[in-house]
């Protein structure tokens, strides 16, 4: 992709990613009306709206539609040079078979060792490190997170500011543990997403749990290996609301309050120190995407995710349907057979899910995203997969697993942003980084979420809400590499408490949001 110096805003542009490509899309905003005349000689048949696609050649009916250097779909219908090709024009392929796939057969030499670089962080003793210091108070069940509530508000006001080195006090609240399944075999999920989430980096190992005392998943089975809540509840952070000795709500608050400050003393004595940015488990999504997620946002992204596993640090893709069209390209890139297995495993059993619940992959796209450009999910699949960069796919996840590779990590997750980045979240992701094209407020309490813009426009209607503009790219006033250092440097910076995200600034925090394929009883 080559993007010329920026000209003057009034010439029509187009951005044409690879040679192969019988499409480009229209660069400038608000769109370029019919008659349009671009340098080469092309001239639009019609109005075509920014990011939208436009035929550079005529594509003959039931012709493949080339973006990427890949075939994003068939013509409907005759498709002169100048045409908007609009999604009710292109007919959707059928995903890759999951069968005959390339398996680990890019040898990809590796990347230069990026040394030197470093963050403050929060260290802890299972050798993890945190970017923030939380208190993190687990629910066991859905019916105690009004109690919770209360006691938060309490906890905010009177404690909170008594212990000043403690970022903030959360509560990781959710709708399971009890009218479901407990043992369906695909219980293990939010169970084992709710465990390694009590646990996070962020969380300095003071878990506190409340129950309520009869649901199906017992507190204990929330806690780290190695704690006993027989032996003292109150020290292994245990409480139940159901306990004979609380006689009343207000009891009840009082020894959610008591918890608290104990572990608030203790998390009150951590200290940031210089770690290298090997420490860092960086997640990596985008949501409200657009034609240009995969031309600025996502390559920019793709750039410092390099940068950050040549710095032995752990990065995590994910969402399993914007990658299943690309998965052909991505399981060459694994570093063995065993990992291109995996990553196969991860969409199959994708696919088999979606097929049980009546839908399919197609189902993804949602009305913004197609305002934004994106014909179908196999287009929006290509962008996505930007975001992975160049390097070798080191290890894959199955949802909430818990990393335990360095390198470029895929984490199967479903692409709802909630649902996708609470299973990052239990993964143990100590930065979140978020490329949006329609913009979204979305924000994690638990970690820092950086937001980066694939246009200029969302930029600067959003500037209080968005940290990187990475629309420079398609204007020419930066490189891809440019605004991939950007962000690599800002991840650094933000990890270290330096730099504040925007969603930080506001308190913007989504709540956790728990995949849970299993039955409901």
């Amino acid at each position: 992709m080559t993007i010329p110096v920026k000209p003057p805003a009034e010439v029509p542009r187009y951005i044409r990613l690879n040679e192969r490509d019988n499409v480009a899309i229209i660069v400038n905003a608000f769109g370029m009306p019919a008659g349009t005349r671009f340098a080469d000689g092309l001239t639009l048949r019609e109005f075509v709206p920014q990011g939208h696609k436009v035929s550079l050649t005529d594509i003959a009916q039931d012709a493949p539609i080339i973006r990427y250097g890949e075939v994003i779909g068939y013509a409907l219908d005759l498709l002169p040079a100048g045409s908007w090709v609009e999604e009710s024009r292109v007919r959707t392929p059928e995903a890759p078979s999951l069968d005959g796939l390339d398996l680990a057969t890019r040898r990809l030499a590796p990347l230069p060792p990026l040394e030197g670089y470093t963050f403050e962080g929060y260290r802890n003793n299972d050798g993890s490190v945190g970017t923030k210091n939380i208190l993190a108070i687990s629910t066991s069940v859905q019916c105690v997170a009004g109690t919770l509530e209360v006691a938060l508000k309490r906890i905010k006001d009177e404690l909170l500011p008594k212990y000043p080195n403690v970022d903030d006090v959360v509560a990781v609240t959710h709708a399971y543990g009890c009218g479901v399944a407990i043992n369906a075999p695909q219980a293990n999920i939010p169970i084992r997403t709710l465990q390694n989430l009590a646990r996070h980096p962020n969380f300095g190992g003071e878990v506190m749990i409340v129950g309520l005392g009869c649901e199906k998943l017992q507190p204990e089975r929330l806690l780290p290996e190695g704690k006993d809540a027989a032996k003292d509840g109150m020290k292994t952070g245990i409480m139940r609301l159901q306990d004979e000795t609380l006689t009343s709500f207000g009891a009840m608050i009082d020894m959610i309050v008591a918890m608290a400050e104990t572990r608030l003393a203790v998390l009150n004595q951590r200290k940031r120190e210089t770690c290298p940015a090997s420490d860092l488990v960086v997640g990596l999504q985008c949501g409200g995407s657009d034609a240009f997620s995969g031309v600025t946002a996502n390559p920019a992204l793709g750039f410092a995710s390099d940068l950050l596993v040549r710095a032995g640090a752990t990065v995590m893709f994910s969402e399993v349907t914007e990658v299943r069209d690309a998965i052909h390209l991505l399981t060459q890139r694994a570093v063995n057979e065993d990992v291109a297995r995996s990553l196969i495993r991860e969409m199959a059993w994708y696919d088999d899910y979606l097929e049980k619940g009546g839908a399919d992959r197609s189902a993804n796209p949602t009305p913004g995203n197609k305002k934004g450009g994106l014909a179908n999910i196999v287009e929006k699949a290509l962008g996505s997969v930007a975001k992975s960069g160049s390097s070798a796919i080191s290890g894959v996840l199955s949802p909430g697993e818990r990393v335990r590779d360095k390198g470029l990590i895929f984490a199967a997750t479903p692409a709802s942003d909630f649902v996708c980045g609470t299973l990052q979240l239990a993964s143990g992701m100590n930065v979140h980084v978020f490329t949006t094209g329609r913009g979204t407020p979305y924000g994690l309490a638990a970690v820092p979420v950086i937001k980066v813009a694939t246009r200029t426009e969302l930029a600067q209607r959003w500037s209080d809400l968005i940290d990187v503009n990475a629309g420079t790219i398609a204007t020419g006033e930066a490189s891809i590499e440019d605004v991939g250092w950007e962000i690599f440097r800002l991840i650094l910076d933000v990890a270290s408490g330096k730099k504040k995200t925007c969603a930080d600034k506001w308190g913007l925090h989504n709540a956790l949001t728990l995949f849970n394929p299993a039955p409901i009883t």
